[in-house]
């Protein structure tokens, strides 16, 4: 609502004025005067502010900043690390020739100003604002504290009914938690045996578990007839099912209201007795029934005979029955929940592959990779790793997504950087707009060589001119297209030509500056629309051609980044570009692609992991680091990286240097790429122990006849890679 709208009506409102002994009394007088709910107190001594604050609950501070001994910038952050913006408004008093103290002093932490000489409307105004703001921060916080409160006596309702099946809540695994009730249940009921039926998503009782060691029954039975659609009462299980009730019965054989043939042909065919039976329903939070409990033949502890089961303890079991469907309902909700997690993730791996086919099969195939790796590494019983092991499903899930999120801050990397497949692409490969340049400069040939010829000049010397340029052009053209495929190195001499031949000049007699995005034009230069036409170089670095980074592009300090980020964002250069070194990308592209892993980063710790995925960060962001400390984002050394950690930097490494689907570089040999693998081995890149583990286990060959290309697959020794680094 508007702050005029707000009530901060009260008897008075406390105010401290500072200003000096002149004209302290005189601006008193003014603000109680237009703000007669006021009671000021003035302060000539500045050093007794602080104090006074600290000593009196004022609703407002009112800051003379004209007069003398006060100094804004000193007391201004001492008052803030005490209260709140809200808390404590602060106005500055303050003649107009005082504009920069008054804007330094806003800028330190002081609510707003009023312009000297006071008048009625900006004192009114003004104050009310600030109470009103100030009146905001009090409810808020009031309602904070009592959503807090209210907070902390739900938590504790919620520990007490944990605490109750604290048990049963421990356990993880499904099997052992159905076999722990059943077993706790026959102990309660002193009985000779039970079952549990669990209710199908097809409304059908299903035979989970029992204590008898023969088979369970494949038949299930059903809560509906499938007839006639009407509720199946005929049963003890199901009418315990579908009216969520215990169902008591003495003796089987005089039993009238349920049909017991089933229970009595079991009998006949095993020679066993059943005589009493209790059936209870399990029912989580919701009430409704997830399963069955029934026990058979309680027995009397005294002589062992069999009795019906006694009335004071099916309570008892009544409530061990809602506590086993409230830690059966979690685990299902938990397992639903990874499931759910692990289903997420591979959306976004597909979307990633979607955006980029040439990388995103990258995000299926290195999980596969690693957890192969993995498994061979828990396999271990000697050996430097043979210490190694995931001990839990939640371990191994927690593994499973850390890997299948390992490249997730791709989402936010340009397709077009990802994709660089020459030096001179962006959204399009711009050696289209070069050669036109030189289709310009051929075509300017052949009219200078007709205009000889009109003029009467020398036929034969204007062709042989001609010629000669036609073929230099020819040459320049084909040696820069060739520059613009990505080479293993560049010599200084090709650069050096690269530049000489950019050197030549074209006349351009159209203006380039139309037609442009915001973006891009405000990115030029007041001397980038010269009349035309102009003279322009052949290949050039321009000033449009910078994108400056902008200061939010610039990683968190709190994060550890440790690499060097280019001044700019990009350098859309073409001397600049056909230059590089090696490969496709300039410095700026080949963070931007690095930068991928900073946004794994931010995306990741952003995501309130729970206790069994606090690793998948780790596991997600550390397959660039190598041993040494040479590595990127945080430079971590072999004393930061765990075995997990190593295991994902060789998958992530073997598939992208053996991939067959990249634009801007082919696929290797499987012997080649095992030889990079050495060579990084050997440099303190990888682990030379997850490197041989990949070698002996057989993992590098089972994936290569997975996702390699036949004629990548060519013999290799692995013994030639094994052994200790030179």
């Amino acid at each position: 609502m508007p702050l005029s709208d707000i009530n901060i009506s009260q008897a008075h409102h406390l105010a401290l004025l500072f200003s000096d002994v002149a004209a302290g009394p005189g601006l008193q007088r003014s603000i109680e005067a237009f703000a007669n709910q006021y009671d000021t107190y003035l302060l000539t001594d500045a050093e007794q502010i602080m104090p006074e604050l600290l000593r009196g609950n004022f609703d407002v501070l009112f800051l003379d900043i004209d007069g003398e001994g006060l100094d804004v910038d000193k007391l201004l952050p001492l008052v803030r690390q005490q209260f709140s913006l809200p808390e404590l408004p602060i106005l500055l008093l303050s003649s107009p020739l005082s504009e920069v103290k008054r804007n330094a002093a806003l800028d330190k932490g002081a609510t707003d100003f009023i312009t000297k000489p006071l008048t009625a409307n900006d004192v009114v105004l003004k104050t009310r604002n600030a109470l009103a703001f100030r009146h905001c921060f009090k409810n808020h916080r009031a309602a904070r504290d009592l959503l807090e409160q209210q907070v902390r006596i739900r938590t504790a309702k919620l520990n007490m009914l944990i605490d109750s099946g604290l048990m049963m809540s421990r356990e993880k695994s499904r099997d052992r938690l159905l076999a722990h009730i059943l077993r706790e249940g026959q102990k309660l009921l002193h009985c000779d045996g039970g079952t549990i039926f669990l209710v199908t998503q097809n409304k059908s009782l299903r035979f989970a578990i029992r204590t008898r060691d023969d088979v369970l029954p494949f038949e299930e039975i059903e809560l509906y007839d499938p007839v006639s659609g009407k509720i199946n009462d005929r049963y003890a299980s199901t009418y315990a099912a579908n009216h969520n009730k215990t169902v008591i019965i003495n003796n089987v054989y005089d039993e009238q209201r349920f049909d017991c043939s089933g229970t009595q042909a079991f009998d006949i065919k095993t020679g066993y007795r059943t005589v009493s039976l209790l059936t209870v329903p399990m029912a989580p939070r919701n009430g409704q029934v997830i399963g069955i409990l029934q026990f058979i033949n309680a027995l009397a502890p005294e002589t062992g005979a069999v009795i019906p089961f006694p009335d004071d303890v099916v309570e008892l079991v009544e409530a061990l029955a809602a506590q086993s469907a409230v830690a059966l309902d979690n685990l299902q909700l938990i397992e639903g929940q990874k499931a759910t997690t692990e289903s997420i993730i591979r959306v976004l791996a597909s979307a990633i592959d979607t955006k980029s086919p040439h990388t995103g099969h990258h995000c299926v195939r290195v999980p596969e990779l690693a957890m192969m790796l993995a498994e061979a590494a828990c396999k271990q019983t000697q050996g430097p790793l043979a210490h190694f092991n995931f001990e839990s499903e939640d371990q191994w899930l927690e593994f499973r997504v850390g890997a299948w999120l390992h490249d997730c801050g791709k989402v936010t990397t340009p397709e077009y950087v990802i994709e660089k497949a020459t030096k001179l692409d962006m959204l399009f490969n711009r050696i289209h707009e070069i050669r036109m340049r030189f289709e310009v400069l051929l075509r300017d040939a052949n009219i200078r060589r007709l205009e000889t010829l009109l003029e009467g000049g020398n036929d034969l010397e204007a062709d042989q001119k001609f010629d000669r340029e036609k073929a230099e052009l020819i040459r320049d053209f084909a040696f820069i297209a060739d520059c613009n495929m990505g080479r293993e190195s560049m010599h200084p001499s090709d650069c050096e030509r690269i530049r000489t031949i950019g050197e030549k000049t074209w006349l351009r007699y159209f203006d380039d500056t139309l037609g442009l995005s915001q973006q891009d034009t405000m990115r030029l230069q007041a001397d980038d629309k010269p009349a035309l036409p102009v003279t322009e170089q052949l290949l050039s670095d321009k000033p449009k051609h910078i994108v400056p980074r902008p200061p939010n592009k610039v990683p968190d300090p709190a994060l550890g980044i440790k690499m060097n980020i280019p001044e700019n964002m990009f350098n859309y250069g073409e001397i600049y570009n056909l230059s590089i070194q090696k490969g496709t990308l300039t410095a700026e592209e080949r963070y931007k692609i690095n930068e991928h892993i900073i946004e794994t980063i931010n995306l990741l710790e952003k995501i309130p992991f729970p206790d069994f995925l606090q690793r998948v960060p780790e596991y997600a962001t550390t397959h660039h680091e190598t041993l040494d400390g040479r590595g990127y984002p945080r430079k971590l050394t072999e004393k930061d990286l765990s075995i997990p950690a190593r295991i994902m930097a060789v998958a992530d490494i073997f598939e992208a240097i053996t991939a067959s689907d990249r634009p801007y570089k082919k696929p290797y040999k499987l012997s080649e790429s095992l030889k990079i693998l050495s060579n990084m081995k050997n440099n303190r890149h990888i682990d030379p122990d997850v490197f041989e583990l990949f070698l002996t286990s057989g993992v590098y060959k089972e994936f290569a006849v997975k996702y390699l290309l036949p004629e990548q697959i060519d013999d290799v020794d692995i013994y030639e890679f094994i052994g200790p680094s030179p």
